[in-house]
This record gives C-alpha cells, sequence and structure tokens, in this order.
C-alpha cells in the first residue's frame, strides 16, 4: 500500500488511458437514468470561448436544456482554439460544451432576433458573454430584454464590469489576471509576476454566474419576475485576491509572492526530499510538533524560537534551513510514509499524468465519457446524495439543431 496515496516513485505499471474513472455510468447508480437537479429548466447561451460556454455546461450537466445560439459562420471562436480534435473542432470546444444544443442564428437580422426572442419567451436563463456594447446594439440590453421577458433571468458577463470607465473594453483571461494583481502575487519571492496556469478568472467568471442565476431563480418563486445579473472577470479577479486585498487595505501590507509557502504559516511550504519535492502543511502548532518528532527534533517543540506559529514565524530563516537539510536525507516516498503515519498534512507535488495515476482520481471518478463519444471530460464536480451528474450528450455540431425550440413544459410561458 502507498503510503497517502501517492503517485509512485517509479513509473507505473501500463494501464488503460484515463484510468482514474471514466464512466458513462454514475457509480451506485442503477441503469435508470436519475433524475437530475435542474431538469426541466430552459437555457439560452449566446458563449464565446470560456466564461459563457463554462456557464452553460454546468447548468447542462445539472440537467437543464441548454441552447447554444451561435454566429452562423464559424460558431463560437473555440471550436478553432486548436488542432481538428473531433469533426473539425478543438477539444477545448468539447469539454466546454457538452450538453448541449447548437442553433446558429445571424442576430443582425431582423429573422434572426425573432428567432432568438421566440426562444428567450420560453427560456428561464440567458446567459451571454458578448463584447461590451454588442447586446445595446442589438436591442438585446438587460434591461430591455427582461421588460420583454418579464420572467427572464438575463445573466451578462462583462470583462472589467457593468459600470466604471472601463465597462466597455474586451478583456481575456491573461490580461485581467494582470490587471487585477493577481499575476503580481503569483511566482517565486523576487522573481517576475506569472499568470497561473488554469483559467480560474474565466471559470470563476461562470461559476458566480451560475450561483447569482440559481439564487435569482429563487428570488423568481417570490416575485414572479426575472431579473438581470452581471458578473465580470475584473470582478472574479478581484474576489480570488481578496486575502491579500484584505490585508493591504486594512493593514497596509504589501503582498509578496511565497512561490508554494503561506503568509502566515510556518512551516507550509514544499520542500526537497532526495529525489523529489512535496508538500507539508503545518497549519497550527499540534501539527508543528508532530512534524518535528518525524524529523527528529522533538527539542523544537519547546524552542523559544518555535513554539507558536508566531514564533515561527518570526523565526523562519533559522527554522526552514534546518528543516530543508534534514528533507534532503530521505526519498519522498519514505517521508511521505513517516509524515502520514504521524497525521502530518502532506502531498507530492504531482504532474497532470501522476494525479490521474492516483488511486484518489480514480475514485472519485472525475472523467467521464460523454454519451455517443470515445473521449473524456472532466466533470462537474458536484455530487447529490453521493451521484455526480454527467455530461447527457457530447458537444454539438454548429447549427446540428437548427431550428430547435424547447418542449412545451413547467417552465414555459
Amino acid at each position: 500500500m502507498r503510503p497517502h496515496g501517492g503517485a509512485p516513485d517509479r513509473p507505473p505499471p501500463e494501464r488503460p488511458r484515463h484510468a482514474c474513472g471514466v464512466t458513462r455510468q454514475i457509480p451506485g447508480q442503477p441503469g435508470s437514468r436519475r433524475v437530475k437537479p435542474l431538469d426541466g429548466l430552459k437555457v439560452v447561451e449566446i458563449g464565446q470561448v470560456f466564461a459563457g460556454p463554462y456557464a452553460g455546461a454546468i447548468l447542462a450537466d445539472l440537467g437543464a436544456d441548454v441552447i447554444k445560439v451561435e454566429k452562423p459562420q464559424g460558431g463560437d471562436d473555440a471550436r478553432q482554439m486548436g488542432r481538428d480534435f473531433r469533426r473539425g473542432d478543438a477539444l477545448v470546444f468539447h469539454e466546454f460544451n457538452r450538453g448541449k444544443r447548437s442553433v446558429a442564428l445571424d442576430l443582425k437580422s431582423a429573422e434572426g432576433m425573432a428567432a432568438l426572442h421566440g426562444l428567450l419567451e420560453q427560456a428561464d436563463i440567458l446567459l451571454h458573454n458578448m463584447r461590451p456594447g454588442v447586446p445595446e446594439t442589438l436591442g438585446l440590453g438587460g434591461a430591455e430584454t427582461t421588460a420583454r421577458h418579464t420572467r427572464l433571468i438575463y445573466c451578462e458577463m462583462g470583462a472589467f464590469g457593468h459600470r466604471g470607465p472601463m465597462k466597455d473594453h474586451p478583456g481575456y483571461e491573461p490580461l485581467l489576471q494582470a490587471f487585477s494583481g493577481l499575476s503580481s502575487i503569483t511566482g517565486e519571492p523576487g522573481g517576475k509576476p506569472v499568470r497561473m496556469g488554469a483559467s480560474v478568472v474565466d471559470q470563476g467568471t461562470g461559476m458566480w454566474t451560475v450561483i447569482g442565476a440559481l439564487a435569482a431563480l429563487r428570488q423568481r418563486e417570490a416575485t414572479g419576475r426575472g431579473c438581470v445579473i452581471n458578473t465580470s472577470l475584473f470582478e472574479t479577479a478581484f474576489a480570488w485576491a481578496n486575502q491579500k486585498v484584505s490585508a493591504f487595505v486594512n493593514l497596509g501590507e504589501q503582498p509578496v509572492r511565497h512561490a508554494s509557502g503561506h503568509p502566515g504559516f510556518v512551516p507550509y511550504e514544499a520542500f526537497d526530499a532526495a529525489d523529489s519535492p512535496l508538500l507539508v502543511c503545518c497549519g497550527n502548532d499540534r501539527l508543528f510538533g508532530k512534524f518535528a518528532r518525524v524529523l527528529g527534533h522533538a527539542e523544537w517543540i519547546a524552542d523559544a524560537r518555535f513554539v507558536t506559529n508566531r514564533d515561527r514565524l518570526a523565526n523562519q530563516a533559522a527554522l526552514l534551513p534546518m528543516i530543508r537539510d534534514i528533507m534532503r536525507t530521505r526519498r519522498r516516498v519514505e517521508w511521505l510514509g513517516l509524515l502520514v503515519e504521524a497525521g502530518v498534512p502532506c502531498a507530492p507535488i504531482n504532474t497532470v499524468e501522476d494525479m490521474l495515476a492516483e488511486p484518489q482520481a480514480a475514485a472519485m471518478a472525475m472523467l467521464a465519457t460523454p454519451p455517443g463519444e470515445d473521449f473524456a471530460v472532466v466533470a462537474t464536480p458536484i455530487s447529490f446524495d453521493g451521484v455526480r451528474p454527467l455530461p447527457p450528450r457530447g458537444a454539438p455540431r454548429l447549427d446540428e439543431h437548427a431550428g430547435a425550440g424547447f418542449s412545451p413544459g413547467p417552465a414555459a410561458r
């Protein structure tokens, strides 16, 4: 049995691709289709690339009928973001648009707008991340659209926000990481600012939009009316920086980069073992005591320099080099075994491939193969009564559902 469940330090035995839980059948669920939380909800998405499509993908996974409205020439730009993966579309398009239906409409034409409003007559939610100003030129601004479709929840995802001097500026993930200060707090001390590797701002904005839309649905139950939900990449990035922002606003502290470390805890960072690195997180004095004993230095627990976390913060220049020297004396797998046994939080610093080989990844079944497809996407990270909602279908071809509408149902008006 491997300590911590960490990826092995030697190459794992040959295994099927995507061993970490690809499934079309939810573990523990019989073959019959399970009702999903948002069954019956009707959503129109006018989404490009990431933020809007990610919100639509979440809602589709949770059971909503999501009709993706695309421009007739080329559709969502994400279809071309990378080489052809399946049916002429890039892999990222399939990831962010599984479970939806596609209708191509020319929103600059009277016919296209009439068709869109026909959809909105029955829709519960409209999602869009069109460039600022474009909805207004189309007659699709929030105020006029919700005046016409009074029960519609109108979700608008902008770049810099719905007011202020930059409200009409476009924006993309790296621009907002830079503008918001997120890049300035990421990376090595003394190094250059670094962009985070994941699209945390785009996908976070999609997530906040879904939260807002679901809250507005509850509000509509009481009022009978929809509303306008505004989210933006800037607000999301601002919120992700909340600890650093609050420290500056309230304490005057300039944020500094800590690499793998933490500004409030010591030791709480990566250490190099004899062969490869691991992360150790001593989030309180009890855990530090356990860690010190594993390292063979129980006397540190009573050392006036290290007794409390605040002591260790003040004296980390003395403590951390000693820890680093000791950690280099054993292989990572040995340290993981000792630390896990002692109850000290720790983890190997995995690659994506290492993570996929972890038994925990297989247990959580976070990869799913959409019906009719031969590849995996990352599933929505929520379970209901232990059951994860899987994508109902793969991503649509452009205009695959030409002329489609919503079926009459409880949400129709």
